[in-house]
């Protein structure tokens, strides 16, 4: 690959990539907006409202998830990423312009929408884009927006939120605050959609339409759930769907998700939680930087297998201190360490290998697939944790994880292929085959 040739790919999968960096932005963004806009909405007294607020995005990912492979194999990955650059664009401008609730949970479930199929489609596309000696790597971009949304996002709340303990102050924050928390997003989504149009179509879907076109492929270009749920395509369904719960039920989520408590209960007061919550973005963003220098040597399989022993050990250790009542430098050690394990195995090799595993036919269904059930996934997650956290304590619930975690490990040591430097052609005869 000349020179010219290398600089077109890293530009058209860092424009699909940016799919990643709203994904984290908006998924983390309002967690700063939070105490502010519930206080403009008369929602601070009201749990179930509360509730509501927080849920709607991913309820939206969900109905994203479902609609995203279908008409990525009907329409092309193309249009279905200018798609999501829309409603990333038109949710971000919503949900801060909004004064009434309902409003402004419409507005917050079209960018779920968005995240749904950008989560879906950024991966796919970069995988069927890229050469096999560096489609690992190229993927693995789409993570390392993702972590760069979380980042900026934290960074745009601290920035934007001004000092609670001042009148005028508090009164910015409940009534314009919270509103440029998500209106900082509209430029990034707007500089996606307009980059998107100067990306081409998928060249494994303009193959498969060619083949349509000229009757060597039967049927339509869409393959659907009939044809996925045939037994020759079990086994890796199967495979597909482990790896996206897991990347989930690996417990990593919760710290983001929960930090107030994990840090409180590790003995640090409201300003040393912040800043444990900064160390914990930067060594997210650090370790992810370093899978993309990875991947391609150590391997999917190695890495993945890495990250369920890793997290597993960490998580029993993170569980005992919990039990025995370690509190302070001990713990940030501890969850940086299992933030830095996920980031650089299952939060990027899990959208690499979904991107790979399935034969061209049915990947744009099959990541539908598995994207859905990594939402579901996100979502018990999210809301389990509070109610096992406050009925077996920190160090149950970490110790849950860390099961979690080893019988994952015995799955993929099993059943998890190594995909590196092997064409998409190449897996589909391979992992078919062995079916």
């Amino acid at each position: 690959m000349g020179k010219n040739e290398k600089q077109y790919l890293y530009f058209i999968c860092a424009v699909s990539a940016m799919g990643g960096l709203l994904f984290g932005y908006d998924w983390v963004v309002i967690g700063g907006a939070k105490p502010f806009y519930e206080l403009f909405f008369g929602i601070n007294e009201s749990p179930l409202m509360q509730g509501v607020a927080m849920t709607t995005a991913l309820i939206g990912c969900l109905a994203g998830a479902t609609v995203a492979g279908a008409a990525a194999d009907k329409y092309g990955r193309k249009p279905l990423l200018m798609v999501s650059a829309l409603l990333f664009t038109i949710s971000a401008i919503a949900t801060g312009l909004f004064n009434d609730f309902t409003l402004f949970n419409i507005a917050r479930f079209i960018g779920g929408v968005g995240i749904g199929v950008a989560s879906a489609l950024a991966p796919m596309y970069i995988a069927e884009v890229s050469p096999a000696d560096i489609r690992g790597r190229m993927v693995s971009l789409n993570q390392m927006t993702i972590v760069l949304g979380i980042l900026s996002a934290q960074i745009v709340n601290m920035l934007l939120a001004r000092d609670t303990t001042v009148a005028e102050s508090q009164t910015w924050n409940i009534e314009w605050g919270w509103r440029w928390m998500f209106w900082a997003e509209t430029l990034p989504a707007a500089l996606f959609l307009l980059m998107s149009f100067f990306i081409p179509e998928s060249p494994v879907f303009l193959r498969l339409k060619k083949d349509h076109d000229n009757g060597t492929l039967q049927g339509s270009t869409e393959a659907g759930l009939k044809e996925l749920f045939q037994s020759k395509y079990s086994g890796l369904l199967l495979l597909g769907l482990v790896i996206a719960v897991f990347q989930q039920w690996c417990g990593t989520n919760v710290i983001f998700n929960y930090a107030q408590e994990i840090f409180v209960g590790a003995g640090f007061n409201v300003d040393g939680m912040f800043i444990n919550i900064v160390i914990t973005g930067i060594a997210n963003v650090v370790f992810t930087i370093v899978a993309l220098f990875t991947i391609e040597k150590w391997g999917r399989r190695t890495l993945m297998l890495l990250g369920a022993a890793g997290l597993g050990l960490i998580y029993l250790i993170l569980g005992t201190c919990y039990y025995a009542g370690v509190t302070g430098i001990v713990m940030v050690i501890l969850v940086v360490a299992a933030i830095s394990v996920y980031a650089m195995t299952l939060g990027p090799v899990t959208w690499t290998l979904l991107a790979e595993i399935f034969p061209n036919r049915i990947r744009g269904i099959a990541m539908a697939t598995c994207t859905f059930a990594l939402w579901v996934g996100c979502c018990t997650l999210t809301f389990s944790f509070p109610s096992m956290n406050a009925a077996l304590g920190s160090s149950g619930s970490f110790w849950i994880y860390s099961a979690i975690c080893l019988c994952a490990f015995l799955f993929l040591f099993h059943r998890c292929p190594e995909t590196k430097g092997k064409s998409l052609e190449e897996l589909e005869k391979e992992l078919v085959l062995k079916q």
